[in-house]
């Protein structure tokens, strides 16, 4: 929502006194087609409050979620979701399956001037490709809070150092890409529960229990 409504942009505005609206046009998402790649808890959660802007949801998974179906309609494969979709959005674990899922050939399938949002895995993405797409204005966004080679980068203060990782500089170059610093998690209500389970993990295995939340 902040990339497409350009309320950052309009901040950073405003606090220099500038009102102007040009350049912060944005699309309304009730009636487009958003499409999600995942549909497990995070997927999930997604689905619903899409519904609740009133967005026909779709969504492609390997495993389909029985929930998901109250929300949106599955499509048998990437092929068929892409080209249907005003925003793509992904929820996917990172598997050997998934690595760069959205490269060159993908994006091409994507309706031009949509809009690709990554809280997921940054490997699920080929950011060359995505940078390829955006000079080309074949994609209208980019919104990514996970990156490949973030390690080293993320969660650390940078200011005033030059950055050597050329690809997150050059994604920093365009109006039209957000990035955020894997801050999706960060809330006191998840740190705690990150805790509580945490704990409870911990618990199981110095008692000998089974845990539930065992892989």
């Amino acid at each position: 929502m902040t990339l497409n409504r350009k309320t950052h942009r309009a901040f950073n505005r405003v606090r220099e006194m500038n009102f102007s609206l040009k350049g912060l046009l944005g699309f309304t998402v009730h009636g487009k087609t958003v499409g999600l790649i995942g549909t497990g808890r995070i997927g999930l959660c997604t689905a619903k409050i899409l519904k609740g802007f009133g967005a026909r949801v779709l969504a492609y998974d390997v495993v389909e979620n029985p929930e998901f179906k109250s929300f949106g309609e599955y499509v048998p494969s990437l092929e068929a979701l892409l080209p249907q979709c005003d925003i793509v959005s992904l929820h996917a674990p990172l598997l050997g399956s998934t690595k760069k899922m959205i490269n060159e050939k993908t994006i091409a399938m994507m309706k031009p001037g949509a809009i690709l949002a990554n809280t997921s895995r940054g490997a699920l993405v080929d950011h060359t490709a995505i940078i390829k797409a955006l000079k080309s204005k074949h994609l209208g966004g980019v919104a990514i809070d996970v990156y490949e080679a973030e390690e080293g980068l993320f969660f650390q203060n940078h200011e005033g150092e030059i950055l050597d990782d050329e690809i997150i500089s050059r994604l920093m170059t365009f109006h039209n890409v957000l990035i955020t610093g894997h801050q999706g998690f960060f809330t006191s209500e998840s740190l705690d529960e990150i805790a509580h389970v945490t704990l409870f993990n911990l618990e199981c295995f110095a008692e000998g229990k089974e845990c539930p939340n065992a892989l």
